[in-house]
């Protein structure tokens, strides 16, 4: 059975936003076609109502084109025990109080018991100075805490 992937919107909005002239979204761009293109398919890959709200928002083309890229990717629910991480995580100030998705994000993919949440959030998910406590609530839980990585992280390359 392949590993699973939870994937946070924000792989969803390099995938398919319009070309950067910033180096490093350019990079960041790159490496997450190329992880599209070339790695999604050794993966179970899931998303989120969450995924779907968020990169259901802003600009409407913008917006389609993302709906469009996660079009028949299966998606995990919310349950209770996933509430219940996120709020233990902004409580005991794993992930900052304003940042209820990001949390969320965590629990959903921690309680449905992914491997992978593939995120290129490293203020409050991918966070080498957070990952302790991330894991630390949700193993308090009884969960095991999904592996938190970017596309490069988990085999792309430009």
């Amino acid at each position: 059975m392949a590993e699973s992937v939870y994937i946070e919107s924000s792989v969803i909005s390099y995938l398919t936003a319009r070309p950067s002239r910033d180096v490093v979204v350019t990079a960041r761009q790159a490496i997450t076609n190329n992880w599209w293109q070339d790695h999604k398919s050794k993966y179970e890959i899931f998303v989120s109502g969450l995924v779907v709200q968020e990169i259901s928002e802003g600009d409407e083309e913008a917006a389609h084109k993302r709906l469009k890229s996660i079009k028949g990717v299966p998606m995990l629910g919310t349950s209770e025990e996933a509430l219940s991480l996120a709020a233990d995580l902004l409580a005991q100030g794993a992930v900052p109080q304003n940042s209820e998705e990001d949390a969320l994000h965590i629990g959903i993919a921690a309680a449905s018991g992914v491997n992978f949440l593939l995120t290129w959030n490293f203020k409050h998910i991918n966070n080498a100075h957070t990952k302790a406590l991330i894991s630390l609530v949700i193993e308090e839980h009884g969960f095991v805490c999904p592996i938190l990585c970017s596309p490069e992280e988990l085999g792309a390359e430009i």
